[in-house]
C-alpha cells in the first residue's frame, strides 16, 4: 500500500521519511504522482494546519471521488477531540499528531490497512467509556473470546480494552512496549478485532442482552 503525504511543506518531516522512505510528497492531490491509478490501494496522509479546514474538506471529498480504494489519515499540528470526530465523520480512518514518531506512524498504517480506525489516546478512552455504557455482550461470550488467548494475552487485552496505551500496559504488566505490541497483534488476529475500540466493545460486559 503506497503512502502519499499531501502537505504545504516542500519536504516531509524527518519522522515521515524515516517511517516511509518510499512515500511521495505533494502539495495537492492534483499534484500527486501521475502513476497512481484510481483503483490503487493508497494511504493519503493529509497534513493540515489550524487555518486549513476548508482545504481539508475539499481534499477529502476529492480523494473519495477519485480513488475508491484510498484510505485517509489526517495529520494535525494541534490535534483536538472535536476536530477528530468531525474528520472521522467525513470518512477519514485516522487522526494523529503531525509530529508523531516513526514507529507510531507505522503502527497507524498497520491498523488502517486492516480496516481499523486510529484515534488519539484521549478520544479513544472517551469513546470506549461512552460506548461500553450503551452496548455490551453476555459474560459467557466474553469468556469464550478470552479462552482463545494465552494468560498474558488476556491480561494485555483487558488493559487495552480500557483504552490504555502500550506504554501504560507495559508499566502495569511489567513487560516491554515491544512485547505489548506483539501480544496485541496476536490478539487482534485471533479475535478478529480491527482496532482497540473494536476490541473494547468485544470484551465489554456492562450490558447483558
Amino acid at each position: 500500500m503506497q503512502d502519499i503525504f499531501i502537505s504545504p511543506l516542500k519536504t516531509g518531516l524527518v519522522s515521515w521519511v524515516e517511517a516511509f522512505p518510499k512515500a511521495e510528497i505533494a502539495a495537492t492531490v492534483q499534484a500527486k504522482p501521475a502513476k497512481i491509478q484510481k483503483e490503487a490501494s493508497v494511504i493519503f496522509w493529509l497534513h493540515m494546519n489550524e487555518d486549513r479546514q476548508e482545504w481539508l474538506t475539499n481534499t477529502v471529498s476529492l480523494i473519495q471521488k477519485k480513488y475508491k480504494n484510498a484510505k485517509i489519515i489526517v495529520l494535525a499540528n494541534a490535534p483536538n477531540q472535536a476536530e477528530a470526530l468531525h474528520i472521522l465523520s467525513m470518512g477519514a480512518m485516522g487522526y494523529c499528531h503531525a509530529y508523531s514518531a516513526p514507529e507510531v506512524l507505522k503502527e497507524i498504517k498497520t491498523v488502517i490497512s486492516h480496516g481499523g480506525l486510529w484515534l488519539g489516546q484521549a478520544l479513544l478512552q472517551r469513546l470506549i467509556e461512552i460506548s461500553t455504557k450503551l452496548v455490551g455482550n453476555q459474560a459467557e461470550y466474553v469468556q469464550t473470546l478470552l479462552s482463545k488467548l494465552s494468560k498474558r494475552e488476556q491480561e494485555v487485552a483487558m488493559e487495552a480494552a480500557k483504552g490504555l496505551s502500550n506504554k501504560e500496559i507495559a508499566r502495569i504488566l511489567n513487560i516491554t512496549e515491544r512485547t505489548v505490541k506483539a501480544h496485541l497483534g496476536a490478539i487482534f488476529a485471533c479475535l478478529g478485532a480491527k482496532d482497540r475500540l473494536h476490541l473494547a466493545l468485544m470484551l465489554n460486559t456492562n450490558y447483558k442482552r
